[in-house]
C-alpha cells in the first residue's frame, strides 16, 4: 500500500469502524484478504528439506561466501528458532555468524516481538561492532521489515523469503483461521498479548503502520518468492522493483526455509556488494 498515505488509510479504516455489523468492528479487515492458495503443494517441503541436505550447497560448496557478517534470522508465524537451525548451521558453514531470534513460537504481538529483536539487534551490533543483516521467512521476513524503519541505522540489509509485506495480505484461509483462534484463545505459551485488533489494519501499532504505510528508508532491501507458494500470494511477497526479486522456482511456502534454489539466493544477496 506505498501508493497511499497514513491519513487515507485511516480514514477508511474509521469509516469502516462507524459502519460495523453486528459481527463486531473488527469481522472483516480490509489488510488480510482470505485467498485459496494451492496449499496441497505445501506437502512437498519434508522432500525439499531431504533434498537440501543432499545437496552440496547445504555444505558451503558452490556459493557466495560472508566474511563474519552477523545476521540474525527470524522464523515465520507459528515457527520457531529450531525450524530455521538447518539455515543457521548453513549460514555459518558459509562464513557468516547467524544468530537465532529467541522465539519460542512466532504467535505473539508483532509488535511486542519486534520490540525484542530491535533489543537483540541492538546488542549484536554493539557487541560486534557490525550492522546486522536481517533474514526473516514469511511473519519473519515482515517483522525485518518493520525493524530496519525503526532502526535503519543498525541494519545492513533485509532478504525476505517467502514474506507477503506489499499491499493487501493475502493468505490461505487456514492461515488467517489460526491468527483469529489465537487471538480468541490467548494461550500462555500461544497466542499471548493478542487482542483483538493485533495484527490487523486497525492497529494503531507501528508495525502495522509500517506494513500499510512503509517510509523510504536507506538500507536495501531484497525479496525472495515462488510464484508455487501454497500459503500466501506471490505477488505480495516481491518488491516493486523487480531487479530486487529472486523467484525460486517451483518452491512451497514452507519449503522456502530449506529449498536449495533459496539457499543459493540468500548466499548471493547476503554477499551482493551494496
Amino acid at each position: 500500500m506505498s501508493e497511499y498515505n497514513t491519513s487515507d488509510v485511516m480514514e477508511e479504516l474509521l469509516d469502516h469502524l462507524e459502519n460495523d455489523s453486528e459481527d463486531g468492528p473488527f469481522a472483516h479487515d480490509p489488510s488480510i484478504e482470505s485467498t485459496l492458495t494451492p496449499i496441497w503443494r505445501e506437502i512437498i517441503f519434508p522432500a525439499e528439506l531431504t533434498a537440501l541436505h543432499c545437496h552440496p550447497v547445504f555444505w558451503g560448496r558452490g556459493v557466495e561466501r560472508g566474511n563474519g557478517e552477523p545476521v540474525l534470522v527470524i522464523p515465520g508465524f507459528i515457527a520457531n528458532d529450531l525450524i530455521m537451525l538447518p539455515m543457521r548451521q548453513w549460514m555459518r558453514r558459509i562464513g557468516y555468524k547467524p544468530h537465532a531470534a529467541n522465539i519460542h513460537w512466532n504467535t505473539n504481538c508483532p509488535e511486542k516481538t519486534a520490540t525484542k529483536l530491535i533489543r537483540q539487534i541492538e546488542s549484536i551490533h554493539r557487541k560486534s561492532g557490525q550492522k546486522v543483516i536481517l533474514v526473516g521467512h514469511s511473519l519473519g521476513g515482515m517483522l525485518a521489515k518493520s525493524i530496519v524503519q525503526k532502526v535503519p541505522e543498525l541494519i545492513n540489509r533485509v532478504v525476505t523469503v517467502g514474506s507477503p509485506f506489499r499491499d493487501i495480505v493475502e493468505a490461505h484461509p487456514s492461515v488467517t483461521g489460526v491468527w483469529d483462534y489465537l487471538k480468541i484463545g490467548q494461550g500462555k505459551l500461544v497466542g499471548r498479548d493478542l487482542g483483538a485488533s493485533c495484527g490487523t489494519g486497525y492497529c494503531m501499532c507501528d508495525f502495522v503502520q509500517n506494513m500499510i504505510a512503509p517510509r523510504q528508508v536507506d538500507v536495501p532491501q531484497f525479496a525472495i518468492y515462488s510464484r508455487n507458494d501454497g500459503i500466501v500470494g506471490w505477488q505480495s511477497c516481491a518488491e516493486e522493483d523487480e531487479s530486487l526479486n529472486i523467484e525460486v522456482n517451483k518452491a512451497s511456502h514452507m519449503g522456502l526455509a530449506f529449498n536449495i534454489g533459496s539457499y543459493k539466493a540468500l548466499a548471493k544477496r547476503m554477499a551482493q556488494a551494496v
